[in-house]
């Protein structure tokens, strides 16, 4: 299995948490698993837009990452290729829901046995993300 998928209803309008999206700030404060932060060198919030950013993990290592957006649809979704290794696609999905808003999170891997060795890592990184995203709507 190549695809990893979850999903969050956080009690907010799509609006609400596309926001906490778009915004490069608030992006930075909520982007990753527990325990990370992020520097931004650049991010262009745009269909075609660069991506570029470090992910600094709890123990002062940093993770570089290159992605690209590839679509956006305001309020409704966000798709990004991460075209730096492990290359995948992340498509965010916004409905709203009688609650809020259900984020349905789907990680495509390009290649099957890099997906199975970064399993352990993922599916709770995932999870962790939408924790934050939940958290980063609430502020």
């Amino acid at each position: 299995m190549s695809t990893f998928k979850t999903s969050r209803e956080i009690p907010a309008s799509p609006a609400a948490v596309f926001a906490a999206i778009r915004d490069p700030a608030r992006l930075a404060r909520w982007w990753g698993p527990s325990g990370f932060t992020n520097k931004f060198d650049s991010i262009e919030f745009k269909p075609g837009g660069k991506w570029s950013f470090a992910m600094i993990g709890p123990d002062g290592k940093i993770y570089r990452n290159e992605s690209v957006f590839q679509a956006i649809e305001p309020d409704q979704k966000v798709v990004i290729h991460h075209v730096s290794a492990p290359r995948f696609v992340l498509t965010v999905s916004l409905q709203g829901t009688s609650g809020g808003t259900l984020v349905a999170w789907e990680q495509v891997f390009e290649d099957p046995a890099v997906a199975e060795a970064v399993r352990p890592i993922v599916e709770p990184a995932n999870e962790q993300n939408l924790d934050r995203l939940a958290a980063e709507v609430r502020r």
